[in-house]
């Protein structure tokens, strides 16, 4: 195994590396811990960027979603690109240099959800910064071979681990079946839904209304596609039957409005994180014959996420709104109540950047 050895702060050769790491609590702490060895079939990744998530600041916050408890230290981060800088055996000594972007799971390769091509689902999978699984707040770590997928030069390191979140909003419009012509509502114009309104007009959808109470984000879903805006309550009329709704708010209200605004036969796809339970109108469902899914994470989006980026058909470099040095992680993860602010990025390589875009 061979990497490029960092060196301490008085020049020496160093096997240690910066980790941001989240206690049972709410505390976080900068260490230094042991670089990781890449096992048979895997890859170190020598970390650029990392996307911070909704799900990082819920667990920064209160400590758990859902089943999954931080009742011991846990790094922060899934949304991740770097370069590979050593490989295990069985992996081609080639990938060595690679740029990468991260898809951050290690399905059970032999579990019957697996082999049906469902591995997002498989229930024995590791997922970054998911308890007890650690992230990539750090300067670097290991993956699977298969997940770790090169990006051509044309993908900048931040728009590389954006491919994540990316990859959620394919996901989901698949889920809905959008496509040449097609009719979609979103309600949510954060991050994920943002993406949702380009990979839904990347699909040739011919109308894309999204729901959103806040100003600026409602002008950034225009600026990235939707052909109309409007801030719930209000929902106008845009001439055509709605043919799929998808939720990235997790709102128990804009989830009742948007399955009321879809046409008979059509789909509702349940993205956002909210509340654990709701009530649904079930006698419309059944009546008009929707189908409603959920979205767990994504399978087999990367290739497609890559070729929408390289294409410029998606601009993720644009929902970039600020970049944080791994010593700033808290403020990172409170970035999301600064007004203005959509998705922002932790550098682990450095270890102040105060916030800036440059």
């Amino acid at each position: 195994m061979t990497y490029t050895t960092p060196t301490s702060e008085s020049g020496a050769a160093d096997d240690t590396m910066r980790v941001s790491v989240l206690h049972p609590g709410g505390s976080i702490t900068e260490e230094r811990r042991p670089i990781p060895a890449p096992g048979p079939g895997d890859v170190l990744v020598q970390i650029a960027s990392v996307g911070v998530c909704g799900s990082d600041t819920h667990y920064y916050r209160h400590g758990r979603i859902g089943e999954f408890v931080v009742d011991t230290p846990l790094v922060l981060g899934h949304e991740a690109s770097g370069r590979i800088v050593a490989v295990g055996a069985g992996v081609a000594e080639g990938r060595v240099g690679q740029r990468v972007s991260i898809e951050p799971q290690r399905p059970d390769p032999a579990s019957a959800e697996s082999l049906r091509g469902d591995y997002n689902l498989s229930p024995n999978l590791d997922f970054f910064a998911t308890p007890p699984v650690d992230g990539a707040f750090a300067e670097y770590v290991t993956i699977g071979s298969a997940f770790a997928h090169a990006v051509p030069d044309t993908i900048g390191d931040d728009a590389a681990a954006l491919l994540e979140p990316l990859s959620v909003a394919i996901a989901a419009l698949r889920k809905a079946r959008v496509g040449l012509g097609s009719a979609i509502l979103v309600a949510g114009a954060g991050p994920v839904g943002l993406l949702c309104v380009q990979v839904a007009r990347a699909a040739g959808a011919t109308v894309i209304a999204v729901s959103e109470p806040d100003d600026a984000r409602r002008e950034q879903a225009r600026r990235h596609g939707a052909t109309h805006v409007f801030s719930p309550p209000d929902r106008p009329d845009p001439g055509v039957p709605i043919d799929a709704f998808v939720d990235a708010s997790g709102v128990p209200a804009a989830v009742r409005s948007g399955i009321d605004a879809v046409r008979p036969g059509g789909g509702v796809v349940l993205v956002g994180m909210g509340a654990d339970e709701m009530t649904l109108p079930v006698s419309l469902i059944q009546n008009r014959e929707l189908t409603l899914t959920g979205v767990f994470r994504y399978a087999n989006t990367w290739p497609t996420a890559i070729a929408l980026v390289a294409s410029g058909a998606v601009d993720l470099d644009s929902l970039v709104t600020g970049r944080f040095g791994l010593a700033e992680v808290p403020a990172a993860l409170d970035s999301d109540r600064v007004a203005g602010s959509i998705k922002v990025i932790v550098r682990p390589a450095d270890r102040t950047l105060r916030g800036g875009t440059s």
